[in-house]
């Protein structure tokens, strides 16, 4: 058999665009497929349609993994700084959010068509709609049915994300692939994802659509950033990154008034004893959730006339308001998928299976997930790029 290509890859998203275009500008042949109708999808959709396409902060620290060091290596060779000097020379404008995260003035479709851009510069096949037939690999090469034609190359990469958004047409592929060829996977489990409430805390489900800065922990992780009360539970930036950290049947803990120093509702009793607690939380937060909070800790009447230990309690409870939720929204609304690919079977430098060299597994796919805010996409971008530098 004779190779028709030098590399074939698997999902044309932004891993597998990113790959494509690096190994196509090398002089390689690349085929790249695509199940879906056009390229880009996730793309097209993300930060609102204008694609929080990385984050200044990106450093290894920022992504969940088996193997903490594993992203290390992709990350340090291709940085934001190379993604928006990318983004600069095709002429796309861009701002600064918050935190680091940055967007496109336009549109998500400015980042595909730079991509596809880039793809053009090289010898990069992208064939959409891709019916792809059972893969095998002999003979160091790796040969599969694409339609009606058989391709072959010695080089495969799987760029298809994991069951995030399966509107979108995710699936488990990638992981069914990685284990035909003996790859372990880590169990997959929906990240950044709403969380769900049930019981007493289903109570909450009063503030619906009410939200609030507030500061969430899982264990010892933390973040600050706004927190929304919904129909089913709890969402918004804070409750999504900490869903990344949190396992059914644990507690996450919501600090209320993140501003506050300690001893804040003594110096309230001292300096305005005729308040009382629900005052002094409607003036820090929304007024339905202040007097929803003041309810739940059941402290009636002025502050001047409850001891300091009391008030050091209700102190307390608000700094680390305890919610265990019952479980989350699932894959339909996670923004990604935590788990995958075990890092342990591919090299951190270059993204190839040990145990069978030409194979190759980058971005969503592998076991290496970000916090919210355009750390995934730059982890697709540098995954992408290290296996299209190598394959």
């Amino acid at each position: 058999m004779t190779a028709t290509h030098d590399i074939i890859i698997i999902g044309a998203g932004a891993a597998g665009l990113m790959c494509a275009a690096t190994a196509g500008k090398r002089g390689r042949r690349v085929l790249l497929l695509e199940r879906a109708d056009r390229p880009g999808k996730k793309i097209l959709i993300s930060g609102g349609g204008r694609c929080n396409f990385t984050n200044l902060h990106v450093r290894p620290e920022c992504y969940l993994s088996a193997n903490a060091h594993f992203a290390r290596s992709a990350l340090a060779r291709y940085t934001p700084r190379d993604f928006l000097d990318l983004v600069e020379r095709h002429g796309i404008a861009w701002h600064e959010k918050t935190l680091g995260q940055l967007f496109c003035d336009g549109s998500a479709r400015q980042i595909v068509d730079m991509l596809l851009d880039e793809c053009g510069q090289g010898a990069v096949d992208l064939r959409c709609e891709a019916e792809i037939g059972n893969i095998a690999h002999a003979d160091g090469l790796f040969s599969l049915n694409a339609g009606s034609d058989t391709v072959c190359a010695p080089s495969l990469v799987i760029a298809t994300g994991g069951p995030s958004i399966p509107k979108m047409g995710a699936t488990g592929y990638a992981y069914d692939l990685a284990r035909q060829f003996g790859l372990k996977v880590v169990e997959p489990r929906p990240a950044l994802v709403p969380l769900t409430l049930g019981g007493e805390e289903a109570l909450f489900r009063e503030l619906t659509g009410i939200s609030a800065d507030v500061s969430a922990r899982a264990g010892k992780t933390r973040f600050r950033e706004a927190a929304l009360f919904t129909h089913r539970g709890l969402s918004g930036p804070a409750i999504l990154q900490i869903s990344s950290y949190w396992r059914k049947g644990d507690t996450i803990g919501i600090d209320f008034l993140p501003d506050h120093q300690g001893d804040w509702l003594l110096a309230a009793k001292r300096d305005q004893p005729r308040s009382t607690l629900s005052a002094q939380l409607r003036a820090a937060l929304p007024h339905r959730l202040a007097d929803a909070l003041a309810e739940r800790i059941a402290l009636g009447g002025e502050l001047g006339n409850l001891s300091d230990k009391t008030l050091r309690a209700a102190e307390q409870r608000l700094g680390d308001w305890p919610f265990c939720p019952n479980g989350s929204e699932g894959y339909a609304k996670a923004e990604v998928t935590i788990g995958g690919i075990s890092t342990a079977e591919l090299s951190s430098k270059t993204m190839e299976a040990r145990k069978l060299p030409g194979l190759f597994a980058i971005g969503e796919a592998v076991d290496v997930t970000g916090w919210l805010g355009g750390y995934n996409f730059h982890w697709a971008w540098a995954s992408g790029v290290a296996a299209g530098l190598a394959a």
